[in-house]
């Protein structure tokens, strides 16, 4: 089936004029159902943006595609018994994502991701805030969370 030049050919009879019968848009999705204006049949089409791949350099130098569920299983650890939200981590994900989005080519490294979350963190709550910093900072000693833990209490 051929998209494009303003016109959506027939997969039946691969006639070139349809017309459009129902459109939903869910999410980055629109879904069309199409009727054939020679054979009659209808079908359905998808419309989704494709979005340029994204990737993350390691620490180490390695890349690997950007993984939201691993920026989100992040975020609810740090939070784990905290009183924060389903919807404000869902939240808190998604403006992270659009930003990376928006503001880079297709490379972010860790620590600017892990940068971005904490900033909101400290603003969401306090707690997930450190719990996220320490594993963030990779602290070898509890000197070294306490440096951080003073630092936090003076801002």
């Amino acid at each position: 089936m051929f998209v494009g030049g303003g016109y959506v050919r027939c997969p039946y009879c691969n006639h070139e004029e349809t017309k459009v019968v129902d459109s939903r848009q869910d999410g980055n999705v629109v879904r069309r159902r199409r009727e054939c204006e020679k054979c009659g049949k209808r079908f359905t089409t998808y419309e989704r943006v494709e979005e340029l791949p994204l990737f993350v350099k390691k620490k180490d130098g390695r890349r690997e595609p950007f993984n939201r569920d691993k920026l989100r299983r992040s975020i609810i650890i740090a939070c784990n018994k905290r009183p924060v939200s389903s919807e404000q981590i869902e939240r808190l994900v998604d403006n992270i994502e659009s930003k990376i989005r928006f503001d880079e080519d297709n490379e972010i490294s860790t620590n600017k991701i892990g940068r971005m979350v904490m900033n909101r963190l400290k603003r969401l709550d306090p707690v997930a805030y450190i719990r996220f910093a320490s594993v963030y900072y990779e602290f070898d000693d509890v000197d070294a969370f306490e440096k951080a833990l003073a630092q936090f209490k003076k801002r």
